[in-house]
């Protein structure tokens, strides 16, 4: 069941978009500001609201870290704020003055998308605030945006009904006539479709648009080669415009609003209706979940956002996805909140998302901690948390021990996320090499030397960022053979990576 738990009615105009990090609400509007709710209680915040746009505020969206907040308007800025206090950070500017209509951040938060009504395209660093690259459509504004989950590429939607795929390059990769009308949103699943072949991911992709459609697509990310976009199927039940769609965290619920007031909620996996809504009085211009799914919120031309909540029996009874194939420490509040349905403890999700535990933070808990600090009242329910996370604790070290070392890396001593290999130029013989001994060699307790038939002086994996830190500190040798490397170029190690994906996968079924 799905029920109205609170209406915001603060914007004195159109509400053109919501979005959810793990602590607040955005929403802007028509009347030129952001305004931000804690979703504690959904009171406004005390800097709220956002004031800077001259004009229109069309499109808002946090930081996957929750920290930053970025807006854009018709007065052709993008604006960063700091969540913190509302202090604008940074005013980046539409190369052609075109009016901004989308903004989205990538999913690793270095580099910020920004669609214009010209066509305009912008990929901006996160970091510096400068413009990185920028292209264009051939037809139509742009009015629609979203990264894929690996982050190697994103998809625009413009209003002449193209959809257009580009690496992180800003090279056009593929374009696709999508909905005869124009494009109004679209959105991926964070979540990759089960059943994949080795060495393949497969991701949903949701578009809507002006023909009163949601069409569901699937893009697979192959190794190497890149990827493949392909339609699957349409979504039917709304009889007018389709505005906004929008994916659960976990994958299994989209939402869409309309043109007919209404908001439908569709199952991924049926894709059959769950819920529609019809509070809302005029046309449902956008609509977002938060990150651990039991609120949704949705946004209107009647210059109100509705907050709705998923009773726990939804998110608890509905498929889980598999606990995190991960060690524990690394597990992100959401992994968190999964495991604490599995475990039975489901009343304390919402506990545990407002204190923003994660797997490291789990990990750490103790019987004050739980009593002080989230105020756990129940001593009996204290200490099944706690027997609990001594297991984990147990799995960790069992875990840890058993690693085989040519998945830790030589810098860090730790599994590697990320590997790469040292110096390029060797990088196919080295994977090929090693994806030999990962199969004839499986219980291999010595790092893994990757024979480099030519200038490759190392040919060792590390991970990415310990690699990055080594080199960043003008350190041009190779951290295991203390040899010049030829090249700083870090190539991707995508085969040891699906060997400890692999492992971990392994390691999690037992």
């Amino acid at each position: 069941m799905v029920k109205l738990i609170h209406t915001l009615a603060d914007h004195d105009d159109d509400v053109n978009c919501c979005a959810f990090s793990s602590s607040l609400l955005a929403t802007c509007s028509l009347d030129k500001t952001i305004r931000l709710y804690s979703l504690s209680d959904f009171t406004e915040v005390p800097y709220s609201p956002l004031k800077f746009h001259t004009y229109a505020v069309h499109c808002c969206c946090f930081s996957p870290s929750g920290h930053i907040l970025a807006s854009c308007s018709t007065d052709g800025t993008t604006v960063l704020w700091d969540v913190q206090n509302g202090q604008i950070l940074a005013v980046m500017e539409q190369p052609s003055g075109s009016p901004v209509r989308v903004c989205r951040f990538s999913p690793d938060s270095t580099c910020l998308v920004s669609g214009a009504s010209d066509g305009t395209v912008v990929l901006w660093n996160a970091q510096s605030y400068k413009l990185h690259r920028c292209a264009s459509v051939k037809d139509g504004s742009l009015v629609a945006c979203a990264f894929s989950p690996p982050g190697n590429l994103f998809v625009t939607g413009s209003s002449c009904g193209d959809l257009t795929v580009w690496d992180d390059k800003m090279r056009c990769l593929h374009n696709e006539k999508a909905h005869d009308l124009g494009i109004t949103c679209c959105d991926f699943s964070s979540q990759p479709v089960p059943g994949g072949e080795e060495g393949l991911q497969f991701f949903q992709l949701a578009s809507c648009g002006q023909d009163c459609q949601i069409k569901i697509w699937v893009i697979s990310f192959i190794h190497i080669l890149g990827f493949e976009l392909k339609y699957k199927s349409t979504l039917t039940g709304h009889c007018a415009p389709v505005l906004a769609c929008a994916f659960s965290h976990d994958g299994q619920m989209l939402v869409s609003g309309s043109v007919d007031k209404s908001v439908i909620v569709y199952d991924t996996n049926t894709e059959n209706i769950l819920h529609t809504l019809t509070q809302h009085t005029r046309y449902v211009t956008t609509c977002a979940f938060a990150p651990n799914i039991l609120l949704l919120a949705t946004g209107s031309m009647d210059k109100t956002v509705k907050i709705w909540q998923f009773e726990k029996e939804t998110l608890c009874q509905a498929k889980i996805p598999d606990q995190p194939k991960q060690f524990t420490e690394n597990w992100s509040e959401d992994d968190v909140s999964n495991w604490l349905c599995t475990e039975g403890l489901e009343d304390l999700v919402d506990i545990f998302k407002m204190n923003n535990i994660d797997g490291r933070e789990l990990l750490n808990l103790t019987k004050e901690s739980l009593a002080d600090d989230l105020k756990i009242e129940s001593l009996g329910l204290r200490s099944k948390v706690l027997r609990k996370i001594e297991e984990l604790r147990t799995k960790v070290k069992t875990l840890s021990s058993e690693i085989p070392d040519e998945f830790i890396c030589p810098i860090t001593r730790e599994l590697m996320k990320d590997p790469v290999i040292a110096s390029g130029t060797a990088a196919v013989a080295a994977a090929k090499s090693l994806l030999s001994c990962l199969t004839l060699q499986p219980h291999r307790r010595q790092p893994i030397r990757l024979p480099c038939p030519w200038d490759s002086p190392d040919g060792y994996s590390y991970e990415k960022e310990a690699m990055e830190n080594w080199i960043s500190k003008k350190k041009r040798t190779s951290p295991m053979t203390n040899l010049v490397l030829s090249s700083m170029i870090l190539t991707p190690n995508r085969t040891l990576k699906m060997a400890i994906n692999r492992w971990l996968s392994e390691t999690h079924q037992k």
